[in-house]
């Protein structure tokens, strides 16, 4: 994949690949690049040379059938601040089309991220955490079978860190392919021993946890 603004190269001409039930982590500074791939994988930007694929689908070719399999948190989760949770994630259940009771995949949603206490606050007046949360929350509601996370632990106090660490680790358990961003080594490592150290939009480094801190 690469990605050109004009004469400015933001991602150079990178290849990868997520096996199923594995947890691969972008690991780089603010501006290496981790936010526009993740961009170009869930059809927000289209690539200047190269190709996505998300189970097979050609995401720009075949952008429906891609999308259906991803969720995606980006870096700054778009919401609606003046919906609560409960009405926005309907509203997202409602565009997705999720199967079957959604009150109930919302309910269950809901008590993975621990968004019961805000439940029908307006996002608004949340903190940067709790947004987080919901934006968790609306990735993961119709069970997809790719998960993109951009920072997805930005915001969150420790407990919560911890427990949405867990909860990207089971994803990749049941058999998801998951993708998450992060400018800090710990908190991929906390999540992941498969590491892409990306900068200035190219791939400096892929392995393990201990062949990256080598690197470094």
């Amino acid at each position: 994949l690469t990605k050109r603004f004009g004469l400015f190269t933001a991602v150079d001409d990178i290849s990868f690949q997520v096996e199923k039930g594995t947890v691969l982590g972008f690991l780089g500074p603010n501006g290496a690049g981790k936010s526009t791939t993740m961009k170009m994988i869930t059809g927000f930007l289209t690539p200047t040379a190269g190709t996505a694929r998300v189970c097979g689908h050609d995401v720009q070719q075949e952008p429906i059938a891609a999308k259906e399999k991803l969720g995606y948190l980006p870096e700054g989760a778009p919401l609606y601040p003046d919906m609560t949770p409960r009405t926005f994630l309907a509203f997202v259940a409602d565009l997705r089309g999720v199967p079957g009771d959604r009150r109930a995949r919302i309910d269950e949603v809901v008590a993975k991220v621990n968004l019961q206490s805000v439940l029908d606050v307006p996002i608004e007046t949340l903190s940067k955490g709790f947004k987080r949360r919901v934006g968790l929350a609306q990735a993961m509601l119709h069970d997809p079978e790719v998960l993109i996370l951009d920072e997805p632990l930005t915001g969150m106090d420790p407990l919560q860190r911890r427990k949405t660490i867990r909860m990207i680790k089971d994803w990749a358990r049941l058999g998801k392919h998951v993708i998450v961003s992060s400018h800090i080594l710990h908190e991929i490592e906390a999540m992941t021993s498969n590491i892409l150290l990306i900068n200035n939009g190219r791939i400096l480094a892929e392995g393990n946890v201990h062949q990256i801190r080598e690197l470094i």
